[in-house]
Formats: structure tokens, C-alpha cells, sequence
């Protein structure tokens, strides 16, 4: 069995399992598995065309824009626990239309250039069509949380239909995400603490929106080493052109 085979057994003894003490679940175990294995397509169809991009920038540039990409597919907890706290109907159409975030990918990006640069050619591609965007890099969270969200729909085909499945994608730099994951290991560790109020708790939130503001500085100077080494490169590039030119 492998591990895709295993996390779905899993995902599906969980359901089974929370089905027994969620009033009002109107999901059948069939439902919640074919729909499951839409949104597991969708996640492999977003992850393929990222890595498509990365490998064209590697041919046609020289260059990979991408660091890593990662996915993963909400819990069956996370998904009932959601739906009940925005008071849904516990259906499976319910769940389509107000959940956005199920199926999610993750793509960190090397520079800040970069992050717009996949993001564009990602949706430039015809059979994708924008849901949402919000740009927490141009307008950061009052946290310092900074990255690029986008929920994209992408079409499926199964052996016996198809469906538009939205893939909520985060595209951000390495430093973006070196600060988002320590902070978000600080605040889930640490949640009552940091819930409570007082100087001391105040000042350590500071601390974590000022780190954030270093990181942001460092990234921009980053992406501007990279802009001078590619233009010392393309000068590089001209004057030895010019000089087979002159050989000639």
C-alpha cells in the first residue's frame, strides 16, 4: 500500500469515526470519498502545472523560481469543525460552495520577483480561472504575516466525470516562509499564552511583527543582489558577444 492508499484509509476510518458524534452530518462515506478524490485531483493537477513552470524557467531562463511545493488535503475534523462554526448545513453541496480552502498548495519561491512571476503564468493558463486573491505581501496582516493567496479553480477528469475543483494556492518567498512557519509553531504551541493580555504578551507580539519587518528588509535586498548579478551577467554576456563580433 502506498502512503496516498494509507492516508486515505486513514481519512476515511476519521470520518467514519467523527460521523458518530456529529449531529445533522448529512454525508454518506461514498460522498465524502469521491468528493475527497476530486479534491486530491485537483491538488495533483495545481502541483503539475507548478512544476511544469519550474522546469520551462529552468530551460527557457536558466533559472528555477521554485524552492519547494507542498500540498495537503483538509482533515475530516478540520472540515466539520469549519462547517459547524460557520453554522453550515453539514451536505456535501454545502461544503463545495462555502469552503474554499480543502484542497491547498503551497509553492515558496526563491525571490520576490519570482512569487508574481509564477503567479502570472499560472494564471494565464486558459483552463484556469481565478476565485479569489488576496496579496498579503503588498497589504501584510497586522501579524506580519506576508504571503500571496490565490483560490484557483481547476477542471478534473475521473473515468467517469468531471468537475471544477477550487485549490486554494499560498506562493511565497523562503524568508516569507521561514517566519510564517516558526510563528505559526510559536502560536499554536503557545495559543493560551499569547491569547492572554498584558505588557509582556503585548511586546512579544511586537517582537514577532518587527522580526517580520527585518525579513521583509532582507528579502528585498536579496532580490536586489540577484537584479545586479544578472545584469553584471547580461553585461558579461554583451561584451564577449562583442568581442567574437571584433574576431570576426
Amino acid at each position: 500500500m502506498d502512503a496516498e492508499q494509507s492516508e486515505t484509509r486513514i481519512e476515511l476510518r476519521d470520518f467514519v469515526d467523527l460521523s458518530r458524534n456529529v449531529p445533522g452530518l448529512d454525508i454518506s462515506i461514498r460522498e465524502f470519498a469521491t468528493t475527497m478524490q476530486e479534491y486530491r485531483a485537483g491538488i495533483s493537477e495545481i502541483t503539475t502545472k507548478f512544476k511544469i513552470l519550474d522546469e520551462d524557467f529552468k530551460v527557457r531562463l536558466d533559472r528555477n523560481p521554485i524552492h519547494t511545493i507542498t500540498s495537503r488535503l483538509k482533515s475530516p475534523r478540520s472540515l466539520l469543525e469549519k462547517m459547524q462554526r460557520k453554522g453550515l448545513p453539514l451536505t456535501i453541496p454545502s461544503m463545495r460552495e462555502n469552503l474554499h480552502d480543502i484542497a491547498g498548495v503551497r509553492v515558496v519561491c526563491n525571490y520576490l520577483e519570482d512569487v508574481s512571476e509564477i503567479a502570472e503564468a499560472l494564471l494565464c493558463q486558459n483552463d484556469i480561472r481565478l476565485v479569489e486573491r488576496k496579496d498579503y505581501i503588498t497589504c501584510p496582516k497586522e501579524s506580519g504575516y506576508r504571503s500571496l493567496h490565490l483560490v484557483v479553480s481547476v477542471p478534473v477528469f475521473l473515468s467517469d466525470r468531471s468537475s471544477e475543483v477550487p485549490v486554494e494556492v499560498q506562493i511565497r518567498t523562503i524568508a516569507m516562509d521561514f517566519w510564517a512557519s516558526l510563528e505559526h509553531r510559536l502560536r499554536y504551541k503557545n495559543e493560551d499564552v499569547l491569547q492572554a493580555h498584558g505588557p509582556e504578551v503585548d511586546d512579544i507580539r511586537a517582537r514577532l511583527v518587527e522580526s517580520a519587518h527585518l525579513i521583509a528588509a532582507i528579502d528585498q535586498a536579496m532580490q536586489r543582489i540577484q537584479d545586479d548579478i544578472e545584469r553584471l551577467a547580461d553585461e558579461q554576456e554583451e561584451e564577449r558577444r562583442l568581442e567574437r563580433i571584433g574576431s570576426n
